[in-house]
């Protein structure tokens, strides 16, 4: 079995004495991992950096084994991402949250969406969007599209915190306390202020928490809070 793909680097971990395995999320296939012998080798070490881009030979004996992977570098992008705390901080946040998903599974959206983050100027709106669309791609996407109790599509101002299905302001106003902020740029085009994003984080952090995070039995990843609060600094 073999196949040649261009990857987005998002993990590598030591194996045994001079190998790793890699961790990567690849054009057409979706997160894969393989072996890369003689990967903790000062020749690798700067390719083989989460963030970067590379082209990677995937071979093995059957489709299910672990396989090898021969690797080339195509776009470096760690060197630029240490002298940047905030897009480090996005990388690293990126790559985490890309490490939730299942393994060969496309995810082409959402590597799409990771490499425009990682490639621009760090984009709170943009980082709040793809932890919606993470949300959605491993199955607990919200509805935000209409009221969970009146149907209606306009005016949605809140989220219910069980269903993850969208409330209309008239229907919201009784249970205000109850219910989670909808910010309309997640739903609708417009410009976020630093609050809506806040409340867009609270948001994510909330679904995030119960459908992964404590229902893995794993903790957030650490860089998320305080880069939100990068983001979000007036």
């Amino acid at each position: 079995m073999e196949w040649t793909g261009e990857a987005l680097l998002i993990g590598v971990r030591r194996h045994g004495e001079t190998s790793v395995i890699a961790d990567a999320m690849v054009a057409g296939r979706g997160r894969f991992m393989g072996l890369i012998r003689g990967g903790r080798s000062s020749k690798l070490s700067a390719t083989l950096q989460p963030g970067n881009t590379v082209q990677l030979t995937w071979r093995a004996r059957l489709e299910d084994h672990l396989g090898t992977f021969t690797v080339e570098l195509l776009q470096a992008r760690a060197a630029g991402l240490i002298s940047d705390r905030k897009r480090l901080y996005l990388s690293q946040l990126v790559c985490e949250h890309l490490h939730l998903l299942p393994e060969r599974d496309p995810h082409d959206r959402l590597l799409a969406m990771a490499l425009d983050l990682i490639d621009h100027d760090p984009d709170a709106a943009g980082l709040a969007r793809f932890e919606l669309a993470l949300l959605d791609e491993l199955g607990f996407g919200l509805d935000l599209e209409s009221c969970a109790a009146t149907g209606v599509t306009e005016d949605l101002t809140h989220v219910s915190p069980k269903s993850g299905r969208a409330v209309s302001r008239a229907a919201a106003e009784p249970y205000k306390d109850r219910l989670l902020p909808l910010p309309s740029f997640l739903h609708a085009r417009g410009n976020a202020s630093p609050d809506d994003l806040r409340a867009a984080f609270r948001l994510t952090r909330h679904f995030l928490d119960m459908h992964i995070w404590s229902a893995r039995q794993i903790d957030p990843p650490p860089t998320r809070e305080p880069l939100i609060d990068m983001l979000t600094k007036v």
